[in-house]
Parts: C-alpha cells; structure tokens; sequence
C-alpha cells in the first residue's frame, strides 16, 4: 500500500494501539482521521496531532455510522483506507449474574459487530477507488481462547473468520484486506481490570504498530508478530495444552472477583 498517498479512517484512535498508528502513519505521510466515543479524548488527540481529523462516533451504534459516513466521505473523497480498531477487553465470570443480558454482549457489538458494519457502510465508497483497504484489527486469541476473557475470545475469532471470508469475497476487486493480529499489547485496554497482565508477556506499542506499518507497505495480508505466529502454530499442535495454560489465570481472576 502507498502509505504515503492514502486518507486512513481509524476508529478507536484516541489511545492504545490506534492513537500509535495515527503516530506512525503521519510519519509516513498519510491523511488521517481518527473517530472515538469520547470528545474530550478526541480533543486531546488533536491538540497533540493538529494535523488530524477528528468525528465522535460510536462502532457500536447504526446511526453514529450512518452519520460519519456522510461527514468524512463528504469532507475527504479521497479517503481509500479503514481501521477498524475499536474494541474492548473485558476479564467476565459467566457466573456472574450482576451482568445483564446487554451488557454481557458489549464486547460483540463493538469489536465484531462494529468491525461488520464499518465495512458494508464504507464498502461502497473504498470499491471505486483505484487502490483501497480495510484493516480489521484482531487479536492472538483468536487462536487460542482465553477463558477469562470469554466474550473478547469470541468478538475476535469472529473478526478473524469474518476477515477471512471477506479477503475471498473482494480478491477481484481493489480493496485489500488485512488482518492486524495483536498479541498482549501494554495499552490502556488492561486499565480497569482486577487481574493487571504480566508485563513481560506484554508487547509495547511502538513495537506492534511498527510491524503493521511494514505489513501494509509490503501488502502482508496477515500481520502478525512472531510471537503471534508461534500461538497461531501451537494452537494447531497443542490446542488443549495451551488453553489449560490460559485457563490458570481464570481461578485467580474469579477470586479476585469475589472480592470486589
């Protein structure tokens, strides 16, 4: 992909892995547009970016699409690429019955369901370009379940197959697709959680988004660190072993838990 030449939409670009990427896709020379839930973490973004382009939207509801469709295909024509970056990581006990019923399934509406409706509302616009693409962020554990994280496991390996099927439905077209697969990063993603990750299992940023650069300017249709690559082969080999291996994490988040 000409980096350099492209207008990138990136939801969920007000922090973590996406306020990185609207980092190093300036240095590459990109139009950038970032959308987030939060005004004033848009704000911030901006007074840090000036040269950025901010919209309030929300994956997860219709209209907010609807509406910034509009705006930015209105405002930038030229606009070729998308990150569907948005998400949420939340550690659940499907015990736990102080949940309701809709917010049992947030994690789905924002990372999958808002990553599927994303693209059939911009699709029509990136398909007349000359050269366009969507990047659907992921995660390891698309792979390999995580047990205390059950509804993130789930939004994730349906971004994964999601993203799969959509590459095969717009090969003959000319919108690439990629796959941007995580694995722990240290973001604020991990900031409410009762049970912090263990920081030497984390990568940083920087490092990640690096990768994702050189796999969009190289056309990687999968990018994924090495470390992603090796969970992506043991989860054939071994995948029992590496879920019971997960797992143990979920007996010391549900003691936590109780403790709240």
């Amino acid at each position: 992909m000409d980096l350099k030449n492209s207008t990138i939409l990136i939801t969920g670009g007000t922090s973590g892995i996406g306020l990185e990427l609207v980092k190093q896709l300036i240095q590459q020379g990109s139009t950038i547009i970032v959308t987030g839930r939060k005004q004033e973490a848009l704000n911030d973004t901006k007074r840090r970016f000036p040269q950025v382009n901010v919209f309030q939207s929300d994956v997860s509801d219709p209209q907010d699409i609807e509406r910034l469709y509009k705006e930015v295909t209105q405002q930038f024509p030229d606009l070729n690429m998308i990150v569907n970056n948005a998400g949420e990581m939340r550690l659940l006990d499907v015990q736990d019955a102080s949940k309701d019923l809709e917010n049992m399934t947030r994690e789905l509406d924002i990372n999958l369901t808002g990553t599927i409706r994303m693209v059939h509302q911009f699709l029509p616009h990136l398909i007349k370009k000359r050269t366009a693409a969507i990047v659907n962020v992921s995660s390891a554990i698309a792979f390999m379940p995580y047990s205390t994280a059950p509804v993130y496991s789930a939004s994730k390996a349906g971004v994964h197959a999601y993203t799969l099927a959509l590459r095969l439905q717009l090969e003959k077209t000319s919108v690439r697709v990629f796959e941007l697969v995580p694995p722990g990063v240290n973001t604020n993603l991990q900031n409410d959680w009762v049970l912090p990750p263990n920081p030497g299992q984390m990568m940083d940023v920087d490092k990640l988004v690096n990768v994702a650069i050189k796999g969009l300017l190289n056309n990687t249709p999968e990018i994924k660190p090495l470390l992603v690559g090796v969970i992506k082969f043991l989860s054939r080999l071994m995948p029992n072993q590496l879920m019971k291996l997960g797992h143990r994490e979920f007996e010391k988040f549900k003691k936590l838990n109780s403790q709240q």
